[in-house]
């Protein structure tokens, strides 16, 4: 995936997809599929926005059940399958434990239910069947959780994934099948004739280049940004997004090898502690959220609301914010509704404007997949669905050589091995590649993970990282490990001078 500026200005596009975040990448995948000469640019990094700020599931939406949107988690249920299939080396299955307290606002009565009409609506898409678990059993499966008012609970499962590396591959994909491709390209303006759009004006954040995209088809898939852009074509336009503000914390250790989710103490919100990464994650926060999408950023109160609420189930492990290796912040860009921000619907929808522009708002990250699907459709005016088999990821296909075989065959560390098919599916073989190229690019970033310096010349290389934050954690996903000499930071900087010096 080649960073060529030049090229957009060349040729009318069938379709221009503005944001590189996970509905742009799926949308320019999947019209990329289709035939369509596609056209990509975001401002920022592919997956910079939210599509990196989830908490890292790919899920039905248990708790959307008490909504009654049964609609949108048998879709969710149903998209889920179809990624566990599609990429089983960045999505995986994982079970939670679900601990009831005699006060929960959710009684077990309601969590049995909920595990039961979730696993129905799964049908056979089911990943392990719902368990009903005692006292005794939930403090073996989470030791150190809060037993007074302990009255039993549930395990059920879902799946998790890495957010930067699904969207990625999707990127990727669509680059593989000749869509055009750019991060850090800015829409400053539309191009219209007789009031209807064909194209932008951009600006090249890196360099300052400033050049027209020409297209027949514009889709905004820009998620917090839709209202700006929305005005930007129509300056009397209403707000169609609402914005909610959604904040995870990274706590060093993990507190249970299990996932746990619970019901907030404080507003009674659902909120998961989940094993990522060697420590655990924990979000998130769901408040309303008013100011530029650009400046969204973790509040101390947001902190404290994590912290406090998993300090009440873990009462004898005391959690310090010295703990804390990293916090984010995200927006959920929500169809605009009214009411609590927890009971505003996650379902999608696409519109057009006078002008004729696409817009995609709300959905979750899950569906993804269909809200591409739903995007092609919308702009080729029928119903006819896409056949499945044409849904493709870069790394998608089945890996039969065991990591043992191949560590010993390349001279590299099973651990590292692992890390490679888990990052990169089947396309592992063009970092060994790389290594059998240069054998220093073997050697480690670093002794917080087995990560390799040949991962970050591939990202350089093919996946289009232009800085250290790209392949800190939309690349390697190393970001989220303790590491307290920050030795691969200082490496990734090193192997990127070297590159832009050449």
């Amino acid at each position: 995936m080649i960073r060529d500026i030049k090229r957009f200005s060349q040729k009318e596009y069938d379709l221009l997809v503005i944001g590189g975040g996970i509905n742009g990448c799926a949308i320019a995948n999947l019209a990329s599929g289709a035939g369509m000469k596609v056209a990509l640019v975001d401002k920022g990094d592919f997956a910079s926005g939210t599509s990196t700020k989830t908490t890292k599931l790919i899920h039905g939406g248990i708790r959307y059940l008490e909504n009654f949107e049964f609609d949108l988690v048998y879709e969710a249920l149903h998209e889920r399958f179809i990624q566990l299939k599609t990429v089983p080396y960045l999505v995986k299955p994982l079970g939670f434990v679900v601990p009831v307290y005699k006060k929960d606002a959710r009684p077990l009565w309601m969590m049995r239910i909920g595990v039961w009409l979730y696993d129905f609506l799964s049908g056979a898409y089911v990943i392990e069947k719902h368990r009903y678990l005692t006292v005794r059993q939930i403090t073996g499966l989470v030791p150190g959780i809060k037993q007074e008012d302990l009255v039993g609970g549930v395990m059920y499962y879902d799946a998790q994934m890495d957010d930067a590396r699904v969207c990625l591959e999707n990127a990727l994909m669509a680059d593989h099948l000749g869509a055009h491709l750019a991060n850090y390209v800015e829409v400053t303006n539309f191009l219209k004739r007789n009031g209807k759009v064909t194209g932008v004006r951009a600006r090249d954040v890196l360099t300052e280049h400033t050049f027209e995209i020409k297209a027949k088809k514009v889709v905004c898939a820009i998620g917090p940004w839709t209202n700006h852009f929305l005005r930007l074509d129509n300056p009397r336009a209403r707000a169609r997004v609402r914005t909610t503000k959604g904040v995870h914390l990274v706590y060093r250790g993990q507190m249970a090898p299990q996932a746990i989710l619970l019901s907030s103490q404080q507003d009674k919100r659902i909120f998961f502690i989940i094993p990522w990464k060697g420590n655990s994650l924990i979000g998130t926060t769901d408040t309303d959220y008013f100011d530029s999408p650009n400046q969204v950023s973790v509040k101390e109160e947001d902190v404290d609301y994590l912290l406090r609420e998993a300090q009440r189930i873990f009462p004898d492990k005391p959690l310090s914010k010295d703990n804390i290796i990293t916090t984010f912040a995200g927006l959920r860009p929500l169809v605009h509704d009214e009411g609590a921000p927890a009971k505003v619907s996650r379902k999608h929808v696409i519109e057009e404007t006078y002008s004729g522009l696409i817009f995609v708002m709300g959905g979750k990250y899950t569906t993804y997949r269909k809200i591409a699907e739903d995007c092609l459709q919308f702009l080729r005016r029928n119903r006819i669905p896409l056949a499945l088999s044409q849904f493709h990821l870069y790394g998608s296909g089945a890996i039969n050589a065991p990591s043992q075989e191949i560590a010993q065959h390349c001279s590299l560390d099973e651990a590292t091995v692992d890390i490679l098919k888990n990052t990169y599916g089947i396309r592992y073989q063009q970092i060994l590649k790389l290594v059998e190229k240069n054998p220093q690019w073997k050697n480690c970033l670093c002794s917080c993970s087995p990560a390799i310096e040949a991962q970050v010349v591939y990202a350089i290389e093919s996946e289009m990282a232009q800085t250290k934050e790209d392949i800190i954690w939309r690349r390697l996903s190393i970001g989220y490990n303790d590491c307290p000499t920050k030795q691969c930071r200082e490496r990734i900087q090193q192997i990127l001078a070297e590159f832009k010096s050449t």
